[in-house]
């Protein structure tokens, strides 16, 4: 087996170590442990006896240890694990292109559309993302490609020529190569070990892996009051679970996506139900990568929790809700338009308004889940229309066709791949853009863990009789306790 590589000797061993040690179930994902005598890499959880320190080498990604020559182990399953926390708090180049890679960009526009994207030449790409994460963009692509394919293998009942171009191989010899190597199993034969269980027909039944304590509840009844009919629906049961689902335009086609939602307790990795029926399996994987940016999977509630609850203002919210996420979204474009949209309005209004954008604009699909009917409007749609026929003000229905010619002619990206500072600073520029508009989407597209918005009205009203407060001890989380203040005012149970 080769050592470790250049990104992975960054890790400090002895803390690593000590989490393998104790079968500590938060470093899932966050790093992957290969044992040279076995030729393996597990999750830091993994139940099998504790390697000795000198068998060891740790890694930032799965994909690292497999280029190190190691296959995954069969007890722990280390590739369904949620994504390291570390990717959204820096936000660095190799974080940006884990995002767009699990989106499947290479896939579509190989590694020179990455690196265009992420505004490299692709050599140099390949160069940070190795010294970083331990392994160049094929490689972090085709581990991604065979962990979607090993989910769709034991998942569902696709046949495993369908499995294959689903996860985005370009050949069915390529799939059963890739899936030997990483999992010394071929397709067959992981499909052979499923425990067998009934599968409706008609759509796909995944997981999504996340962190917990996990505030489902609250995720649920924050998409929930901001559903706009047509492109969302949700239900919200007696005791805060439910379900939520959407209508996705994906590459290669529309799609819905139902996610049930409930909390879920304890500090360490479970899953959300989540099923997907597409147009077009090549699909899968970008559907699976924008309902994870929704849910927030990758957070680490642990640490987050940690940190904001030593606070005063914040530590009877904190205590109330463990576990609270930020809501992201499946399409960076959509939630512009619908920010754009609700400024300076409620967010009644903002629903309403954006439920006459769908009606009116957004393309009809037939869907199997009852008041799902159309996509969201697409931005060129928005661009054409002519602002003095929208109802709100003249200024804004500029600002909002403005930001629509924008995402139109590309000139703005709105995935997880640009670079914040940079983006803002587009936002900015464009007429009827402010800071709220600008920072809103930052929490929503981008994941931004560390947004602050001091002109809210929720945020003062939510302070208010609370102890001092200083935002900037919060960072560099204070999109979640924006969170909590939010909610306590739509909730204040528990405080």
């Amino acid at each position: 087996m080769e050592t470790t590589a250049t990104a992975d000797a960054q890790l400090e061993f002895d803390r690593c170590y000590t989490a393998v040690q104790s079968r500590d179930r938060r470093f899932d994902g966050v790093f992957y442990t290969a044992v040279r005598t076995t030729g393996i890499y597990c999750r830091p959880s993994c139940p099998a006896r504790t390697p000795a320190p000198a068998n060891v080498s740790f890694h930032r990604t799965a994909a690292a240890a497999q280029s190190a020559g190691y296959r995954a182990c069969k007890r722990c399953l280390p590739d369904a694990t949620p994504g390291s926390p570390d990717w959204d708090v820096a936000a660095t180049v190799a974080g940006r292109a884990m995002r767009l890679i699990a989106d499947g960009v290479v896939d579509r526009e190989g590694v020179e559309g990455l690196a265009r994207r992420l505004g490299y030449t692709s050599r140099h790409l390949a160069r940070l993302l190795t010294a970083e994460l331990g392994a160049g963009p094929l490689a972090l692509a085709r581990t991604q490609r065979a962990q979607t394919a090993r989910a769709l293998v034991e998942s569902t009942d696709l046949s495993l020529t369908d499995v294959a171009f689903a996860a985005g191989f370009s050949s069915v010899r390529q799939f059963n190569q890739t899936m030997q190597e990483v999992y010394a199993a071929s397709p067959s034969e992981l499909r052979g070990r499923r425990s067998w269980r009934a599968r409706p027909a008609g759509g796909t039944d995944l997981r999504i892996a996340v962190r917990t304590p996990f505030r489902g509840s609250d995720l649920l009844r924050f998409l929930a009051d901001r559903a706009v009919p047509g492109v969302e629906v949700a239900e919200v049961g007696a005791d805060g679970s439910g379900w939520y689902a959407r209508t996705l335009d994906l590459p290669h086609g529309p799609g819905t996506a139902r996610v049930e939602l409930a909390d879920l307790e304890g500090a360490g990795t479970s899953y959300v139900p989540l099923r997907v029926v597409l147009d077009d399996l090549r699909d899968t994987a970008a559907a699976v990568a924008r309902m994870r940016a929704l849910l927030d999977a990758d957070a680490d509630p642990v640490a987050i929790d940690a940190h904001l609850g030593a606070d005063p203002a914040l530590a009877p919210l904190v205590a109330a809700r463990p576990g609270l996420r930020v809501p992201g979204h499946v399409d960076g474009g959509e939630v512009a338009v619908r920010a754009v949209l609700g400024q300076q309005v409620t967010v009644v209004a903002a629903r309403t308004a954006a439920a006459r954008l769908v009606a009116g604009h957004g393309r009809p699909v037939t869907t199997t889940v009852d008041g799902l009917t159309h996509l969201f409007p697409a931005a060129a749609a928005v661009a054409a229309l002519d602002p003095s026929s929208l109802r709100m003000p003249r200024a804004r229905g500029r600002a909002l066709t403005g930001l629509a010619a924008a995402l139109a002619d590309g000139d703005l990206v709105l995935d997880r791949g640009p670079d914040r500072g940079e983006l803002r600073e587009q936002l900015l520029a464009l007429p009827g853009i402010g800071p709220w508009t600008a920072d809103y989407i930052a929490l929503r597209a981008l994941g931004h863990p560390d947004v602050w918005l001091p002109t809210d009205v929720g945020v003062r009203n939510a302070l208010a009789g609370r102890p001092p407060a200083d935002p900037e001890r919060w960072r560099p989380w204070r999109s979640y306790a924006l969170l909590h203040l939010w909610t306590s005012l739509s909730d204040p149970r528990g405080e």
